[in-house]
């Protein structure tokens, strides 16, 4: 799949995710066989360019290019504004937000809720296309209802608008991620535009990340929540979609080690405690399918250090591979 001037290979994408889809997580998975990997969305009012969060968000030293930045928001002129920005601060693809269904983004008319206003769709996307000399695309849902699907006009638009690939995620926002996504409406919007279409929604194995593109004619596939906990997901789609052969899962060790390497990229980019409890949740994804699992998140979410989180998690999965399940005492958090 091209994107102007990237080659995006293989034709994997992660999705962009409020508070998953940090520095450190996209640049494992990036590592672990993402063609392309989109960043948390930012915001584009400017008084909140230089909160600790933002800068963070803005951080893309060492990142894999190209460098993809959502934007969100609801002002072209703004919108714009926050394009020129990030692609002054190492963005090299600008991706504008039409998809996110919270109802904290929509409230505010932003994300999906914009698909209700197809002229102020236009105009943004006119407004940010001739803001940055990077390639811009978008991501949007099916609809904002089931009764009012749109996504064919809203592909006509972002392609007129000079939009360099689009993203459709198989549910209107009102579905939010209840129910099976549906790939009808992606493969009609596929069909007709001349730009790549990158189809979303339960993209959750190598088997449907194939199904997906049979089904929708999609040039990529995008792995959200499939990806919590499981990195690896991009090379085993990667390759299967090369070969038809299915790649044996990770032992519990290379799970060990992708963990503790991802805890402390953790630790170094946020700090303690943040990096800590930032951590948590990615814990619990990534020992949802273990043994004992329960027990392991009670004990490694009272760690309060980044000492006592590592050692916690190299006991627990050591004693995986040793298949007898017993971790530290309490002591350890002390």
């Amino acid at each position: 799949m091209q994107i102007g001037p990237y080659s995006i290979a293989p034709g994997v994408v992660l999705a962009p995710m409020a508070g998953v889809t940090d520095k450190p997580f996209r640049m494992l998975c990036k590592r672990m066989g993402a063609g392309l990997c989109v960043s948390e969305m930012t915001t584009s009012d400017p008084r909140f360019w230089n909160t600790p969060k933002s800068l963070r968000r803005m951080d893309h030293i060492g990142e894999p290019e190209p460098v993809s930045v959502q934007i969100a928001g609801t002002e072209p002129a703004q919108l714009a504004e926050a394009a020129r920005y990030n692609a002054a601060h190492g963005a090299e693809l600008i991706d504008i937000n039409m998809g996110c269904p919270a109802k904290k983004v929509c409230n505010v008319a932003a994300g999906s809720a914009l698909l209700r206003d197809e002229l102020l769709v236009a105009r943004i996307l006119e407004a940010v296309v001739a803001a940055v000399d990077v390639p811009v695309t978008l991501k949007i849902r099916t609809g904002w209802c089931r009764e009012t699907r749109n996504a064919l006009r809203i592909a006509h638009i972002a392609e007129q608008s000079g939009i360099a690939a689009l993203t459709v995620h198989g549910r209107t926002r009102n579905d939010f991620y209840e129910g099976e996504a549906e790939y009808a409406t992606i493969a009609a919007a596929k069909a007709s535009v001349r730009i790549p279409v990158i189809a979303n929604g339960d993209v959750d194995s190598p088997q449907k990340a194939r199904a997906v593109l049979d089904a929708t004619g999609a040039d990529a596939v995008m792995v959200g929540r499939a990806a919590q906990g499981r990195p690896w997901i991009f090379r085993e789609i990667a390759h299967f979609l090369a070969t038809g052969e299915t790649l044996a899962p990770p032992s519990i060790a290379e799970v060990r080690d992708i963990l503790i390497g991802h805890l402390e990229h953790l630790h170094a980019f946020y700090g303690e405690p943040q990096g800590v409890r930032i951590a948590r949740k990615h814990l619990g994804w990534y020992a949802k399918e273990q043994p004992d699992h329960a027990a392991f998140r009670s004990v490694v979410n009272a760690a309060e250090n980044a000492e006592a989180q590592l050692a916690l998690t190299r006991d627990y999965f050591d004693s995986l591979i040793s298949g007898a399940v017993q971790m530290r005492s309490h002591s350890v958090l002390s």
